[in-house]
């Protein structure tokens, strides 16, 4: 499981690098498409990750927060906070690798026309859960007990 806190910069860690699907490109040519699923809400946003760092058995992703966000800047907004469901998708280029519009398939299911430039998505190679938890207590629920009266009653703001 990942974990983060609202609006800052989150790390993830994951044994992508034992599970490749295209081993004849070089690791140079693999990104990460990350496709995120609120618990609650059902909400679906797509982001890459920024920065890559490929060690032998696992790879470390990183994502900017960001109030807006960016599938191509890496930028996310995980709001509403609580449980998110991740999936990885790997996507791998023959030419140069360009993340941007056109160039790199937007989600599991895009197919770009032909060419070295192009992301092809080879399957998903990751899943499971990811807690973003709130920097302030501004969404808990907060009890107070009503003692005007002899019966108690719960209360909430």
């Amino acid at each position: 499981m990942i974990t983060g806190v609202y609006g800052s910069t989150i790390e993830a860690y994951l044994t992508l690098e034992e599970k490749r699907i295209n081993t004849t490109v070089a690791k140079s040519a693999i990104r990460y498409l990350f496709k995120f699923t609120n618990d609650m809400t059902k909400d679906v946003k797509y982001s890459y990750a920024e920065s890559l760092v490929h060690n032998d058995r696992y790879v470390k992703c990183t994502f900017l927060h960001n109030t807006t966000d960016n599938l191509y800047e890496y930028k996310i907004n995980f709001k509403p906070y609580g449980f998110w469901k991740y999936e990885v998708y790997e996507v791998s280029w023959t030419g140069a690798v360009a993340i941007s519009a056109g160039n790199a398939p937007t989600t599991e299911n895009d197919v770009l026309p032909v060419a070295g430039t192009h992301g092809i998505v080879q399957g998903k190679v990751e899943e499971g859960k990811l807690y973003i938890q709130e920097t302030e207590g501004s969404e808990q629920v907060r009890y107070t007990k009503h003692t005007t009266t002899e019966t108690n009653y719960l209360y909430t703001n």
